[in-house]
């Protein structure tokens, strides 16, 4: 790889691993020539992962639009942007795992419910309340019971 620094076509890398959600493989590099050291990230070049909304379009996977429904949910309440980014990149990791190239709208909302259920009740159920179309109080009472149980 040529050296980002002084165009030295020869680096060596000194350390390798892969990153957290085992998408990508950091390389810390140096020249051979300028010895200045640099990183990079060797990632898979997935095909698209497409979402089938309920109507049957099929919508690009965004990782951005996923992480804004996320943080909806958990605004004022105590959660890191953090958690919420390591979320989207569980969500995204499971689904490239398991080889698929299109997943339902319905599966995905059952993820980050399952995710957020965990992480903050709050949170969940004002995801829920979106995701399973809430159309009374009665419906709010009826989860609040479940998650007491």
């Amino acid at each position: 790889m040529k050296c980002i620094y002084c165009g030295f076509e020869e680096t060596s890398v000194v350390d390798s691993r892969e990153t957290e959600d085992l998408l990508a493989v950091r390389r810390r590099r140096e020249c051979n020539k300028c010895k200045r050291r640099f990183t990079t990230y060797e990632r898979v070049d997935f095909e698209d992962l497409m979402v089938i909304k309920k109507d049957g379009r099929r919508e690009k996977f965004l990782q951005e639009k996923l992480k804004n429904g996320i943080m909806k949910a958990c605004e004022k309440r105590n959660i890191s942007m953090e958690k919420i980014d390591e979320m989207v990149r569980n969500i995204e990791t499971e689904l490239r795992k398991d080889d698929v190239t299109e997943v339902s709208s319905k599966k995905l909302g059952e993820m980050v419910s399952s995710a957020l259920k965990k992480l903050d009740k709050v949170a969940y159920i004002r995801f829920a309340s979106v995701y399973k179309e809430f159309d009374d109080v009665t419906e709010f009472k009826k989860e609040v019971e479940k998650l007491k149980s």
